[in-house]
């Protein structure tokens, strides 16, 4: 985001607000409530969309050094991430490629071969096969490149490491991710570190929990007890950047704008800056750190969810761990209030008493998110 947009995204809020007007689509739309509970539609999201396109696996700091590996799963498949001797992230299968078993367990370290729990055929951190026991009476002739890891398409861009949960799906990470890729330099993703994270699983869809951060229409309703006092009501705007969504939440500040203070003005000192990164993860911009939420779908009706607070790497220190844990914990608290509702609409879903959702003029968004769903499962 250059210079001349951020004034002109902080004109536009603060003339709506100066005006007593509101950022609207065009027309209401419906959402049919089949989107949330077929369990066939959910298999088709997890082919087309979670093991098809390029998706976050990790923040780039999780896997610091030659020889860090991280273990994940990410479209339904277990994953192992490495930096190999030569700083290189790969992603693989996390399978042994003789006998099926889980080849690492542990969650994170720092290492550059791995050994089977079953065997010990072991491998490096680029994915070659260096190692099988009593290989020549057993193993005679073996092509040990045909039993190298299966390699996942991986890149690191923007401070984090992009997969495609499919080895066989060819790669297009920068058409993805060029259309937002100027915003996510300038939040400076690639300078920040993990102060924070929590992990939880939750009873709704995954696109409910996307939907509940394209508003800010409930803001004043659910949030009145956290951030609604701070926030203007029902008033926040938002653009497409390919199929992922830039959204503007200014704060209540924003009404002592004038046209002549907005040259100086940093539009994270009025206003919150939402990135939703299709299709589950939201980097919510604030003005000394970004709050993470990364989505894992599970079912139709059930999510894994990760709340990560980044901040700039060099301020991760002892001295200020408190103040990154309290607004960690403001986060999460607010959070808690959206997924209360959530997955209280999962069960009203259920219940069979209504056959869409209703998307207002203010709640555009959540329309074109769906728009965007709905063009890779076609």
């Amino acid at each position: 985001m250059d210079r001349e947009l951020e004034k002109a995204l902080l004109q536009e809020l603060a003339g709506l607000k100066e005006n007593g007007l509101f950022f609207l689509d065009d027309a209401v739309q419906s959402s049919p409530v089949t989107r949330y509970l077929s369990e066939e539609r959910f298999d088709r999201e997890r082919d087309r969309i979670f093991r098809s396109l390029p998706i976050i696996a990790a923040h780039a700091g999780e896997l610091p050094e030659n020889g860090s590996f991280l273990t994940l799963r990410a479209g339904g498949l277990p994953v192992l991430l490495t930096r190999d001797r030569d700083g290189a992230v790969n992603a693989f299968v996390n399978v042994c490629r003789h006998r099926g078993a889980r080849l690492v367990d542990e969650e994170k370290g720092c290492k550059h071969s791995f050994s089977c729990p079953y065997h010990a055929w072991t491998w490096n951190s680029s994915g070659q096969l260096r190692g099988v026991p009593h290989e020549k009476p057993g193993f005679p002739d073996l092509d040990r490149d045909a039993f190298a890891l299966r390699r996942l398409p991986a890149v690191e861009r923007l401070g984090l490491v992009w997969i495609i949960a499919d080895p066989d799906t060819a790669s297009d990470f920068d058409g993805f991710l060029d259309p937002i890729a100027g915003d996510l330099i300038w939040a400076g993703l690639d300078t920040l570190g993990i102060a924070a994270r929590d992990a939880f699983t939750l009873s709704a869809n995954w696109k409910l929990l996307v939907e509940g951060g394209l508003e800010a229409y409930h803001f004043k309703v659910a949030h009145k007890e956290t951030i609604g006092p701070h926030f203007v009501d029902n008033l926040s705007s938002y653009q497409m950047l390919g199929s992922h969504i830039r959204s503007i939440l200014p704060r209540t500040s924003i009404a002592s704008l004038r046209t002549n203070d907005i040259p100086g003005r940093r539009i994270r000192d009025h206003a919150n800056v939402l990135y939703s990164v299709f299709p589950a993860n939201e980097f919510l911009l604030m003005q000394d750190h970004v709050a993470w939420v990364k989505l894992h779908p599970l079912s139709t009706g059930r999510t894994e969810v990760e709340i990560v607070t980044l901040a700039p790497a060099p301020d991760i220190t002892e001295s200020k761990a408190a103040h990154w844990h309290r607004n960690h914990e403001i986060t999460k608290r607010t959070l808690a209030e959206d997924f209360a509702v959530n997955e209280a609409v999962q069960s009203g879903l259920e219940s069979g008493a209504n056959a869409v959702l209703t998307f207002g003029r203010y709640e555009g968004a959540l329309h074109r998110f769906h728009e965007e769903v709905e063009k890779f499962l076609v």
